[in-house]
């Protein structure tokens, strides 16, 4: 928390805009109250601390932005940390492009050289793009992206409450694409997420895999095609392992967090949810 509140502190305008920052804390307990509170009296930029009890990440976005006002309003997690030109990158690609929001990169840091295998596997680095590609579905995320505010005006403009341990943020884009809006990539407003030693483990990617898996069982539409692919890969991806395993651990930690994907929509079908929070 404290690198992404110093890195946020010293953000470029070039005098287009001004800037505030809303940090909602989703623990009763006030845990983040205390860092936030320093750096806001020392800090130049106006900062609003609230929070929102109830664990449930879309509750918590909701809390945000009704802390929130200004004309464009962006998402940051509390593990990343954004390049010092990060928003002055996202607002001048919406305001050129038109676009109803813009993301940009998340690039992994890691805090200790993690396993070779985790390296290899490239397992916490996501897709990117050029600058103007149109985003679709499968890109879309609150890691690091700028909104217009005005799309949360109206019904719907809000994160669903059903969808609290993860996957609402791509619920939330589904919705947006399909009523028209349009989200742009800016491969140069980059974000970094720090990853620490105790993620780069085969347990946590398992988890991860099983929760994400668990989630996507949220999404009615298409859920009995990804039933019915889950049905035909587990079996598949299971004969598969053993060869994989002689071609390297990487290969094999890949079809086998796919394999925990799978599983995880099953059990979630029959209302197993092994990891409701795999952080």
């Amino acid at each position: 928390m404290k690198i992404l509140l110093e890195a946020l502190d010293h953000q470029k305008t070039e005098g287009l805009f001004t800037y505030s920052i809303v940090v909602a804390d989703n623990d009763r307990f006030q845990s983040a109250e205390h860092v936030v509170l320093e750096f806001a009296g020392r800090s130049k930029i106006q900062v609003i601390y609230c929070i929102e009890a109830q664990q449930n990440i879309a509750l918590a976005r909701n809390r945000a932005l009704a802390n929130a006002n200004g004309d464009f309003i962006a998402f940051i997690d509390d593990d990343e940390y954004p390049d010092l030109d990060w928003l002055y990158l996202l607002f001048i690609t919406c305001h050129s492009t038109g676009a109803d929001g813009v993301l940009g990169p998340v690039i992994p840091y890691f805090e200790q050289e993690p396993p070779k295998w985790a390296r290899r596997g490239r397992f916490f680095e996501r897709p990117t793009h050029e600058t103007g590609f149109k985003i679709g579905l499968t890109d879309a995320r609150t890691g690091n992206v700028m909104f217009r505010s005005k799309i949360f005006d109206g019904p719907g403009g809000c994160f669903r409450v059903e969808f609290g341990t993860g996957g609402e943020d791509v619920d939330f884009f589904q919705r947006m694409m399909n009523s028209g809006r349009t989200f742009i990539w800016c491969n140069e407003a980059v974000v970094h997420e720090v990853v620490p030693l105790t993620r780069c483990t085969r347990s946590y990617l398992l988890r991860r895999a099983l929760h994400g898996g668990s989630n996507s069982l949220k999404f009615r539409s298409g859920r009995l095609r990804s039933i019915s692919k889950s049905l035909v890969a587990i079996p598949v991806y299971t004969m598969m392992l053993p060869f994989l395993y002689v071609l390297g651990d990487h290969h094999y930690m890949k079809y086998i967090l796919k394999l925990s994907s799978h599983a995880g929509k099953l059990l979630a079908l029959i209302n197993i949810h092994p990891f409701r929070d795999y952080k």
